[in-house]
C-alpha cells in the first residue's frame, strides 16, 4: 500500500525523517520533532496507512491538529494518496449537521480540530470503540491556541488507543501527562542540515516613519513571486493591506480576525496565482495549504525566535530555496538574531509590479450541489469559448467553486456563460471579490 500511496503523490524517495518514522516500532508512541516544511504529514500518515483494516468499519485513527486549513490540507493529502479508505474532516466554521451526517458513515481516518471533535465525542456522533491511533500534530501550536482541555477531555475518551503519534516544529521541555504518551520513541531532526531549509536572511535599514514606503519599494524589487509579509497583529495588516490597495499593490489579506470565507478566498486567490502578495499574521506561518513560497517579509520582528523559524519556515520547504526579508527600524534587532544579516539595497526607480496572469471566477455551486471539476471546466471550454491553457487551478467546495482565469479573458468569458446552466441548473457566476 506504502509503494501505491507514495506513487499517486509522484513521490519517488522518502527523506530521512520520513523514513525513519515509517520504520519506528509500530508497538511503541512516537514523537516526531522536525522543522517546518520538511515533510511531516507524510512521516505520520504512512504509518497511518500500514495501521488501517478494511473489514473494520468504524474510525481507527484521530488526527487533531490546531487549524481547519492544516486540517483540511492533511485530507487532500490523504485522499491523494487514494487509499481505498474514508477520511472526513471536522472543524470549527463548518456546518455540524454536514459533519454528524458524514460521521453516520464513519470514516476510518478523522480530522478535527479539538474543540470539534469533543463536540461530536458528547453528541456521540461516532464510536470510538475501534480507534487505535492518536496523531497530535503540531502539538506545541495547539497548546499555544489554547486547545489543551480540549484534547485532555478528547484523549480520555479513548479507551482503546495502541498508539499516539505527537509531530512538533519545536523541542518541548515535558510532553503534557494526558497526552497519555510514555517511553516514546522519539525522532528528533531539529537540528538536522539536510531538513533545514536553504533560507537566506537579509536586512534592509529605514526610519519607522518611512517603513510603509521601503516595504512598498522592497515588493515592487522583489516583483510578481510569491511572497508573505508577515505583521505581528490583526491591526496592522489591516492597516497595511489598505495602504498597499491605495498604492496600486493588487494582494490578499489573511489573519483570524476575518470571516472564515474571507480567509478561504484570500488563500485560494494566492493558491491560484490570482494574487502573488499575502499580507498575513503568525496564522499563516504553519499548517496552511499554500504553494512554494520565494520571499518571506518581516514587517515587524516576532517577539519568539520560534516564531521567526516558523514564518521562515513558509519559504525554502522541501529542498527549495528562499528569502527572508527583515525591515529594520532603528534599533529593532531582535535579540534571537546574534548579527544583523547581510543588507539589501532598494531600486532608486521603482515600478509597480505587473498584474499576474490569473483571475478568479466564482461559482455559487460545489460539491453539495454534486458538481465536480469535469463539469466546471467542460462549461467554460464549450461554452466559455476559452482553451485549456486559459483555465488555471479549479478548487470546488461544499457550496461554491473556485477557478483560475486567463485575466486578459475572463470578462469576455463571463458575457458567454452569464446564461448558461451547470447540471440543469442556473447558478450565479461572477469576477470573485
Amino acid at each position: 500500500m506504502i509503494k501505491e500511496a507514495l506513487s499517486n503523490l509522484h513521490i519517488t524517495a522518502l527523506n530521512e525523517m520520513q523514513n525513519a518514522a515509517l520504520n519506528a516500532d509500530t508497538k511503541r508512541d512516537l514523537i516526531l520533532l522536525s522543522p517546518t516544511g520538511s515533510g511531516k504529514t507524510l512521516g505520520f500518515l504512512l504509518p497511518v496507512i500500514q495501521s488501517l483494516q478494511k473489514d473494520i468499519r468504524l474510525v481507527q485513527v484521530l488526527i487533531l491538529v490546531p487549524s481547519r486549513e492544516l486540517a483540511l490540507q492533511i485530507e487532500q493529502v490523504f485522499k491523494a494518496m487514494a487509499t481505498g479508505f474514508k477520511v472526513n474532516c471536522c472543524y470549527g466554521g463548518h456546518s455540524t449537521k454536514v459533519e454528524k451526517n458524514n460521521l453516520s458513515q464513519p470514516p476510518a481516518v478523522l480530522i478535527g480540530t479539538p474543540g470539534r471533535i469533543a463536540f461530536h465525542l458528547r453528541e456521540e456522533s461516532f464510536s470510538a470503540d475501534a480507534l487505535h491511533t492518536l496523531v497530535l500534530d503540531e502539538f506545541d501550536k495547539s497548546l499555544e491556541f489554547g486547545f489543551q482541555d480540549d484534547m485532555s477531555i478528547i484523549i480520555r475518551q479513548l479507551p482503546n488507543l495502541q498508539r499516539r503519534i505527537l509531530t512538533s516544529a519545536t523541542k518541548m521541555s515535558d510532553i503534557p501527562a494526558f497526552t497519555g504518551i510514555q517511553k516514546a520513541v522519539e525522532l528528533n531532526y531539529l537540528g538536522n542540515q539536510n531538513n533545514a531549509p536553504d533560507i537566506v536572511l537579509k536586512t534592509i535599514k529605514t526610519e519607522a516613519r518611512y517603513k510603509l514606503d521601503t516595504l512598498f519599494a522592497l515588493i515592487c524589487k522583489i516583483g510578481n513571486h510569491a511572497t508573505l509579509v508577515f505583521c505581528n497583529h490583526r491591526e496592522a495588516a489591516d492597516h497595511i493591506s489598505n495602504l498597499l490597495w491605495n498604492r496600486g499593490i493588487e494582494h490578499g489579506l489573511y489573519h483570524g480576525g476575518m470571516e472564515q470565507e474571507d480567509r478561504e478566498r484570500a488563500l485560494i486567490k494566492f493558491r491560484n496565482g490570482s494574487h502573488r502578495l499575502l499580507v498575513t499574521t503568525d496564522l499563516a506561518s504553519r499548517g496552511l495549504d499554500i504553494p512554494e513560497i520565494g520571499y518571506i517579509i518581516h514587517y515587524q520582528l516576532p517577539v519568539t525566535e520560534q516564531a521567526f523559524i516558523h514564518r521562515n519556515g513558509r519559504t525554502a520547504r522541501m529542498h527549495a530555496k528562499g528569502t527572508a526579508y527583515l525591515i529594520l527600524a532603528d534599533d529593532e534587532l531582535p535579540a534571537y538574531l546574534k548579527q544583523e544579516p547581510e543588507r539589501e539595497q532598494l531600486l532608486e526607480n521603482i515600478s509597480l509590479p505587473e498584474a499576474t496572469p490569473w483571475a478568479t471566477l466564482y461559482i455559487a455551486a460545489g460539491k453539495k450541489d454534486k458538481i465536480n471539476k469535469i463539469d466546471i471546466v467542460g462549461l467554460l471550454l464549450k461554452k466559455g469559448d476559452v482553451s485549456k491553457e486559459d483555465v488555471g487551478r479549479v478548487e470546488v467546495l461544499d457550496k461554491a467553486s473556485y477557478v483560475a482565469i486567463n485575466r486578459f479573458k475572463i470578462n469576455e468569458l463571463l458575457q458567454r456563460i452569464k446564461n448558461e446552466k451547470i447540471k440543469n441548473k442556473r447558478v450565479k457566476i461572477e469576477l470573485s471579490k
